[in-house]
């Protein structure tokens, strides 16, 4: 498979579970916050975590690295999205809407951070 195809096949699986958690998300008010979305919640971000994790893998395994620091970057914003998963699931529990919408609101924007990390710091893949 070629490069570009298997990093966009990782970026489709993430953006169907950003999906899943904006869904999760605004169809339920925090009163009614069941343990299963708490732990649907908690496995989507898991499942984005790892697809992140194994799409920078894929990135930096086949790229030209153009800088020394590059990796480095890229598993601080791996680290970065897992603690805003962790708050995220921690507002899920004590039931806090608004902070749940804000952590996921933030572990989007990391997540499509480290997808605009990968192509200019390791040019894995033509546009």
């Amino acid at each position: 498979m070629v490069l570009a195809d298997q990093l966009d096949d990782h970026q489709l699986r993430l953006r169907r579970q950003l999906m899943r958690l904006r869904v999760l998300a605004s169809s339920r008010d925090g009163s009614s916050l069941s343990q299963e979305a708490v732990a649907e919640i908690r496995d989507a971000s898991n499942v984005i975590i790892a697809e992140a994790e194994a799409m920078s893998r894929t990135a930096i395994g086949a790229g030209r690295r153009e800088e020394p620091q590059a990796e480095t970057l890229v598993w601080v914003r791996i680290a970065r999205l897992a603690a805003v998963a962790d708050r995220a699931v921690d507002a899920a529990r004590s039931r806090d809407m608004p902070g749940l919408r804000a952590h996921l609101d933030q572990f989007h924007t990391f997540t499509f951070a480290i997808w605009a990390t990968q192509h200019p710091v390791y040019k894995a893949w033509p546009l």
